[in-house]
């Protein structure tokens, strides 16, 4: 039997939601604002509660103002520090989360002129939109993919602006588990804030233990009934799929309890939301998940009675950001204990000081920074707990080095009961030697300072641990998790070739010749050997490039040595006139190298994309995190955690790559595998039996032959050297399962070109030209989005299929010529968009206009080479394209306006129009539309009424037509006084028993 999302996740969810507290409410008993989609007398009854002070007009303008504030083009950012304000007017109370108004309601239109979206569930805090809740049946054809699409296109739409402004919090979810091994959320429970472009899908997984028998209430069966009515879905209530579905531990009621149960609601919506100032402007973000367990970690730690631990979260996974939430949330958790809390941020170094002054101001946190060892003497010393005239809460950041030995600060005995110390450390990995001053002035500065210590690498030695030196570890976040999580990449590893490796051994040998027996680093740093070194790395750099088809990423070179990185820059610049025209420039970054505000400025450019290439020995190994970084050249060996370090510049998230590349100079193998092998078993002690879970950062030589086998498998038949014959041979296949099995490898491969030039597999350099393979997947992609088309067309399938969202954009796959022609294939694409949206809302496919405009729209675009679309033709397409949008925008409107007469139930939609077609069509009932429709509906509710007491009659249908025939005589004869014919009695009683079949006996 098949399901619709209504009956196997929307409903269900619904009632779970429910049942963590929330209230249901039928739209057709509601009025709400239809510019922002805010229930104004659902806001002023709880604004009234929350302020009895208040009147209604000084409600009034509170509701004013918050609707004005979703005008702005600020990602809402005034709309939440309006809701979120400590001030004396609560807009939601989060003191006792319990006092606010929670609603659910299901359909609610996003509606903006022509332009509309209806999330699934919409969950409203005091009658304000706030969360939002999109739901697919499990397997559904695009899994998440989709809807991810879906919503970047929809909240890059300033007609929708105000919606993604006024949305805090997004679930996506085909009620799947997740699938780990697929790079993209293609399945599974996700959530997102809102972004006006590539919104950001975060899994979530649950850690703590939820007592489900005091989170979840009871639902009457008069509420379960009442939505199931609402929704016109009665007969589902005893079905045995229904009932797994309601379940608690389904994908989607568990990451609905995990973030809407009401104590979670109320600490994402205060906690958990921050806006971001970056270089390309204002971006929202939500805490992740391991951020959200590692704060309650952190309150657990703090009510033990415990003050020191340490937060091991892998590199890439936002250590800093981290920093910042709790900031604030422990802000609030000491101030209920009447504690001022004092939050400092501990560094070793003055990039990282720089860069997490940067981090915290992005996020709108005050930074107090300590530049001398008197100011932080003072500092220490004082009980002043901000420095900024805005009595904002802030965070002083403080280079270790300033705890020096200074009796002031140890003997400091001025201490304040009401004033609590809590100091961050970063990278407790390093700098940290119990033996050293610094650790034991930090120590002394304030014995009952609060310690948090965090890493990605902590220090597992017997001398310095860094357990023993910070206590027992808090909470804890590895690689493998965090590349499950899609936060962070796996790493290729690659070999340079033998043949480069002889040419550096003859290198070597010339420069010892020409240098005599000196020491092995000034040998390494002769031009001799750092000239072909570097020819290898730019010819590489320029070749991955082109392979990944993406001049954007950017490279580093971790030199053998100060001179070395030196010589290598100096070369470089040389070579500008040859081989590096096609990189940009490059930056040296040492510490003797230019000013601090100079590094400063060239670390800027390399992330913003104006400088392609770094070289440096020690500096930027930790703490630097540039997304476009994805080629790192190794030239030396580094030794224990730094090495993870260095090897995680490259593994941050960045548009759609799935790996970050190593190239190997040095050969890390060993040292790589007895530090990883530190690591995880250090793991294995915390993690017990989850440990299974863990594998490698690097990708196995295995799992890279396997690929390579199966792109050179699938390849075999088809001639990959003339792209017309390759073509013409995909464009002959019309089995869609063929072309999905070429394109998926074909998609791999465009990842495999350094994957395949890792250790062991360079018989296959020759064997794939990468660059081919990119223009073949474009091809396939086409040929396959063509057949979808077609497909739908001929089989006649349903109307979202028909018009795939894939549509759009095979119309836009040809080379547009000039300005003009890119404005009138926007234009185009925008009113197929709207068109195809617009008749996917339509509820009645057999209307004989909704066929009419199905047919033309088919013969727009039947037979017809979407790639190759002239400007003129498109011209065309845009006319007739706004004539079936306009046509279908009325039949919408006119079975809108009907399907309210029946109480929002489709199928009597559809019957009323059935009815009313046979009488012009061959003459029939001849009574007024009214009548019709008032006996129509005392059928509905009769029907229902029986078919919700036994739910069995709809699965005999012959003994359903005989319970219908009755009722149908009772309603139109009896009460309408209408009289039947025998063919018209027989036809109507054929439409309900159909209409209730293919509803609840064959779910589609």
């Amino acid at each position: 039997m098949k399901f619709n999302e209504d009956s196997r996740v929307k409903i269900p969810t619904i009632l779970h939601l429910m049942r963590l507290g929330y209230q249901y409410l039928s739209l057709s008993e509601q009025t709400w604002d239809l510019d922002t989609n805010i229930f104004p007398e659902l806001f002023t009854t709880a604004i009234s509660k929350l302020n009895p002070e208040l009147s209604s007009d000084e409600i009034t303008r509170q509701l004013e103002s918050l609707k004005s504030l979703l005008n702005y083009e600020d990602l809402g950012e005034a709309f939440y520090k309006k809701i979120t304000e400590r001030g004396t007017i609560k807009l939601i109370d989060f003191e006792n989360f319990h006092r606010n108004s929670l609603h659910v309601v299901t359909e609610l239109p996003c509606k903006n002129g022509d332009d509309e979206f209806r999330p699934d569930i919409t969950l409203l805090v005091n009658g304000l939109p706030l969360v939002f809740i999109e739901v697919k049946k499990p397997n559904n054809r695009d899994g998440i993919i989709a809807e991810h699409e879906r919503i970047n296109t929809r909240f890059s739409n300033k007609r929708f602006r105000r919606f993604a402004n006024i949305t805090q919090l997004m679930i996506f979810s085909n009620n799947m588990e997740y699938d780990d091994g697929d790079p993209e959320p293609i399945q599974g429970a996700f959530y997102a804030t809102s972004a006006y472009s590539n919104l950001t899908f975060n899994y979530f997984r649950e850690e703590e233990q939820f007592d489900l028998t005091a989170i979840l209430k009871s639902i009457s069966d008069e509420n379960e009934l009442r939505v199931l009515k609402d929704n016109n879905l009665e007969v589902i209530r005893h079905n045995p799929e229904f009932l797994t579905n309601k379940e608690p531990h389904r994908p989607t009621n568990r990451i609905c309890t995990s973030l809407l149960s009401p104590d979670r609601l109320a600490f994402v919506l205060r906690y958990a939301l921050v806006y971001v100032r970056e270089t390309f402007g204002v971006q929202k973000h939500v805490m992740r998940y391991p951020q959200i367990f590692a704060t309650k970690a952190i309150e657990r730690t703090l009510n033990n009675d415990v003050r020191k631990g340490i937060i091991w979260h892998t590199q890439g996974s936002g250590k800093t950001a981290l920093t910042f939430y709790n900031v604030r949330y422990l802000t609030d958790y000491f101030q209920q204990r009447n504690i001022i809390p004092k939050f400092y941020f501990i560094v070793d170094r003055i990039d990282l000081l720089e860069q997490a002054q940067r981090e915290f101001t992005a996020r709108g946190l005050r930074v107090h920074v300590v530049d001398s060892r008197e100011a932080f003497t003072k500092d220490i010393k004082s009980t002043q707990v901000i420095h900024n005239d805005a009595g904002a809460i802030e965070i002083t950041v403080v280079n270790i080095q300033k705890f020096a030995d200074d009796p002031h600060v140890v003997q400091s005995t001025d201490y304040n009961l009401s004033l609590q110390r809590i100091y961050f450390l970063d990278e407790v990995h390093r700098s940290y030697n119990p033996k050293g001053s610094f650790l034991a002035n930090l120590s002394e500065s304030d014995k009952n300072a609060i310690k948090i210590g965090l890493t990605g690498t902590p220090l597992l030695g017997d001398e310095y641990n860094s357990r023993s030196l910070f206590g027992d570890y808090i909470h804890k976040y590895y690689y493998n998790a965090s590349i499950a999580d899609g936060y962070t990449l796996r790493l290729i590893r690659e070999e340079i070739s033998t043949q480069y490796k002889l040419q550096l051994q003859q290198a070597l040998q010339d420069a010892e010749v020409k240098m005599g027996d000196v020491d092995k680093r000034k040998i390494y740093a002769h031009p001799s050997f750092v000239t072909p070194m570097l020819d290898y790395i730019l010819d590489d750099f320029v070749k991955s490039r082109q392979t990944l088809n993406d001049n954007s990423i950017g490279a580093m070179v971790i030199c053998d040595s100060a001179d070395q990185a030196k010589q290598m820059f100096e070369i470089f610049n040389d070579k500008k006139a040859s081989t590096v025209q096609r990189i940009k420039s490059g930056a040296l970054i040492l510490h003797d190298i230019g000013s601090k505000q100079e590094r400063k400025h060239w670390v800027e450019e390399f992330k913003a994309g104006k400088i392609d290439i770094l070289f440096v020995y020690n500096m930027l190994l930790t703490g630097f995190d540039a997304k476009r970084l994805k080629k790192l050249y190794l030239g030396r060996v580094i030794r224990n955690h730094g090495l993870l370090q260095a090897l995680t510049r490259v593994n941050r998230t960045y548009k759609d790559f799935r790996y970050g590349y190593v190239v190997d100079f040095a050969d890390i193998r060993k040292e790589f595998d007895e530090t990883n092998k530190a690591y995880f078993d250090e793991l294995q002690s915390e993690l017990g039996d989850e440990f299974e879970h863990y594998s490698s950062l690097f990708k196995s030589s295995e799992e890279i032959a396997q690929e390579i086998e199966q792109i050179k498998d699938m390849l075999f038949r088809f001639n990959t050297e003339n792209m017309e014959e390759f073509s013409e041979q995909i464009n002959q296949i019309a089995d869609r399962t063929t072309i999905i099995a070429l394109k998926k490898v074909l998609a791999d491969a465009r990842s495999l070109y350094n994957i395949i030039r890792t250790q062991g597999h360079y018989e296959f350099l020759g064997d794939l030209d990468f660059k081919r393979l990119n223009i073949l997947y474009r091809e396939t992609s086409n040929h396959l989005e063509l057949l979808n088309l077609k497909e739908n067309i001929e089989n006649g399938n349903e109307t979202a299929n028909l018009l795939n969202r894939a549509l759009e954009d095979v119309i836009f796959k040809f080379e547009k010529i000039n300005e003009e022609e890119l404005v009138i294939a926007d234009e185009l694409k925008n009113t197929l968009r709207q068109t195809r949206e617009a008749l996917q809302r339509n509820i009645d496919q057999d209307d004989p206009k909704f066929l009419t405009l199905k047919e033309e729209l088919e013969r727009i675009f039947k037979n017809r080479k979407l790639s190759e679309i002239s400007q003129g033709a498109m011209k065309e397409n845009i006319i007739l394209l706004n004539k079936i949008h306009e046509q279908v925008k009325v039949l919408n409107r006119e079975n809108e306006m009907l399907r309210k007469k029946y109480q929002g139930d489709e199928k009597y939609t559809r019957i009323h129009k059935r009815l009313q077609e046979r009488h012009t069509q061959v003459g029939g009932i001849t009574d007024s539309e009214r009548k019709i429709a008032e006996a129509l509906l005392g059928i509905k509710n009769e029907i229902d009424e029986k078919v919700l007491n036994n739910t069995e009659i709809i699965n005999n249908e012959s003994y359903f037509e005989r319970q219908v025939r009755p009722v149908m005589f009772t309603h139109f004869e009896d009460n309408q006084k209408i009289d039947l014919t025998a063919e018209s009695a027989k036809y109507i009683n054929h439409l309900v028993v159909t209409e209730y079949l293919k509803q609840y006996g064959a779910y589609t």
